[in-house]
Formats: structure tokens, sequence, C-alpha cells
């Protein structure tokens, strides 16, 4: 049985204790049209840049990986901007995300919006890069070479006063693609502009990164390559597999996805004590706590499953037919006719993601016909969750240097 978070839930408390804007050095916000501000949180050197391709990323990831050396400093912003939540009724609110900018000459730069992993503090989120290790690799490693970078922080999370809107589709692609749109803004207003768009995300940012090319099509915005690592395409396969048919070496913080999406869906869909109903009474209230990043103890998180979730969630047709296991169905990120380039890779050795999942775009792309050939899953190899993210991004950098 797996194991419960615990390890993560202590770094969550760690993170508390940082100060919000550590390290950072921050100007007025300036405003532009549509209520949008932009501030200026740091600018990162060369040195700064290639330490963290050459000592810090390998320290997170766990392994060893050659990225090719920043050749330019970056500046660093917070961007704000309002948005909508389209699950409450398109509700105005107001998020954040970072945009970080070559310190160079160029007026024109191909741009990659990333969207970031799950997360247990509030700020390990784009526009505080100090606190989140993914995102420094990003910026190391693209805005280091001549690209414009984005990511939104998401609802919930950086200076966003709603609830965590965890795997909830139609917010992430909200925030996502509004995000976009706000950083073209402030670029125009710096007299800069970017000329060909990639997505890319790791993890829960897989599943986004999909999500929002999903969009993006949808509306005829072009995407000249998108990239994930470790994505959850399919929510439903990946927890019905957490709780029918466990691997030994899953990870210990797989049921943090059960904590997150269920208050989460419970708020973003209107649907009152779904948490309660999924969580068992005696850890309900721990689980809360968690979810609302509130102080609590680490060693109130239960070490079995089956003490966290209600035992009926074990079977696998309950599942399906409740109302928190429809909302799941509905969270994945593939089933439509991809038109531009895709690669999503995957690890052999993800403790999170399986092979199944990982590879789960292609095997339905090519499903259709004679096959829907632009989409491709690679193997990073017998890599964890965070190696296959630290493999990954390189790979990226070649393939879309191929297209710039």
């Amino acid at each position: 049985m797996l194991k419960a978070f615990n390890s993560v839930i202590y770094l969550l408390l760690t993170f508390w204790l940082l100060p919000a804007f550590a390290q950072e050095t921050n100007s007025a916000p300036i405003p532009v049209a549509g209520g949008i501000t932009y501030q200026l949180i740091g600018s990162w050197d060369v040195a700064r840049l290639n330490k963290i391709l050459t000592s810090d990323t390998p320290a997170f990831s766990g392994v060893d990986v050659k990225y090719t050396p920043a050749r330019n400093a970056v500046k660093l912003y917070r961007v704000t901007y309002p948005s909508v939540i389209p699950e409450h009724g398109n509700k105005p609110t107001l998020t954040s995300g970072l945009l970080a900018i070559p310190d160079t000459t160029d007026k024109s730069l191909p741009m990659v919006s990333y969207q970031h992993g799950t997360v247990y503090g509030k700020h390990q989120v784009p526009s505080f890069p100090e606190e989140s290790p993914e995102t420094q690799l990003m910026i190391a490693q693209f805005a280091g070479q001549g690209y414009l970078l984005i990511g939104a922080d998401y609802f919930g999370l950086g200076i966003s006063g709603e609830p965590e809107g965890y795997m909830v589709k139609g917010s992430h692609q909200q925030a996502t693609y509004d995000m976009i749109n706000a950083s073209r803004q402030v670029l125009a207003q710096m007299k800069l502009a970017d000329t060909r768009l990639f997505l890319a995300g790791w993890s829960q940012g897989g599943f986004v990164t999909m999500a929002l090319l999903e969009k993006l099509e949808g509306i005829g915005m072009k995407v000249q390559g998108t990239a994930t690592a470790s994505a959850p395409l399919d929510v439903f396969a990946l927890l019905n597999g957490f709780l029918s048919f466990p691997r030994k070496f899953d990870a210990n913080w797989l049921n943090s996805i059960v904590i997150l999406s269920s208050f989460a869906y419970e708020n973003y869909y209107g649907i009152p004590g779904l948490a309660h109903s999924v969580l068992t009474d005696e850890y309900y209230d721990v689980a809360k706590k968690a979810y609302d990043r509130q102080p609590f103890n680490p060693a109130d998180i239960p070490q079995d499953l089956h003490k966290l979730i209600r035992p009926e969630y074990f079977n696998a047709q309950y599942f399906a037919n409740s109302a928190y296991g429809r909302l799941i169905a509905s969270a994945q990120a593939y089933r439509w006719v991809i038109a531009s380039p895709v690669h999503n890779y995957y690890g052999e050795s993800d403790e999170a993601i399986t092979i199944g999942v990982g590879k789960m775009a292609m095997t339905y792309a090519q499903s259709m016909g004679s096959g829907n050939t632009q989409v491709e899953a690679i193997s990073t190899g017998k890599t964890t969750h965070r190696g296959t993210f630290a493999t990954a991004v390189p790979l990226w950098k070649i393939w879309f240097d191929s297209k710039r």
C-alpha cells in the first residue's frame, strides 16, 4: 500500500517558513492597459544561471544532465493580470505569472509558455522563482538562451486569493491563455514581441500544457511545438492505477492528488461536501488544512491510504460512478484531433506517471485510422519523476531550437 505524503508535507512546512520575496529586488508595479501590471523582481546574471544548470538542478533532480550554458543575463518580472473562472460563470479574478526576458538587444524573440508541476506552498510558482527549482531550470536553459519565458501561477497560487484550482481543466486553460495575452501586452509596452510560441510543462504542468494546447488550437492560435515530461494526461487512468493496481515503487506523495483535487473540485464545481465524501472522517480536517495551506503536523497524515480514503472508492465501479470519479474522468488532455507537433516525454522508472499514461496521447492519436503522427511519446530511459523532467528539458530545447 502506498504511503502518505508526509515527506512532501514536511517540505511544505519548510517553504512556509521562507520569506515570500526571498532574494528578490522588487520595483514598483507598472500599469498596462486592461488592469495588467508588471514588476521587476530580479535580474540573474550568467554566473547565476549556469550555477542553476551545473549545481542546483542536479541537486534537485538527482541526475546529472548536460545543459547548454547560458549566454545572456535575464530580467525577471511578476505580471499580475485579470482573468475569469469558467466554472464560476466567468467570475472575474486577479492572478499572476512570470515573464523572464533575455537581457539582450533583440526586440523579437521566440516564447516558451511553461506550465509548472504540483506544488505544496503557495509561492512555489513561477512568479516567485527563488522558491521554484523547476522554474529556475527553465529560466536558465531557455531565457538564458534567448527565449522569452512565461509561466502562469494558476488560480489559488502566487498572488491569487482564490482557493487552489488543482487539476480543474477550464480554470487551468483560462489562467494560462490569459497569461499569454497579458505577457504580449507587457512586451508591446516594452517595444518587444514574440516571434514563435512553444508550450512546455512537467507533471501536473504537462496536463495543463496539453489542456492549453487544446484551447489554443480551438481558437486558431499557432503553436510551433508542445513538449511535456511526466504528464498525467488522463487522471482517471492514473487514479485507477493508484487505487486498484498500485506498483511497489509508487511515490508516497501520490495521495496528495486525491486531497488537492477533491477539495478543488468541491470549490470550483460547486459540490458541497465532495471532499468529505471522498476522505474519511478521521483525516478530513488535517487534509483540509493541507489543501488550505494551513500549518499542521505531518505525522497526522496516515501512512495507509485506506485510512485516508473511504473504502468504497477502492471499488472501481463505485469510483467511476461517483461524483468525484465523474469529475476525474473529465480531467483528460489528449482526446481531440491534435493538429500541431507534440512530444510527450516519459520515464521508465517514474514513481508517479506510468509508461502507459505517459504514452497515452500518442496511443490515442495513432489509433485514428492510418494514425495521427503529430504526437510522439519519447522515453527518457530509467528516469524518476524529477529525473524525467531534468533529462527532458535539454531535449525540449534542441527540438524547439530546430523550429526557431
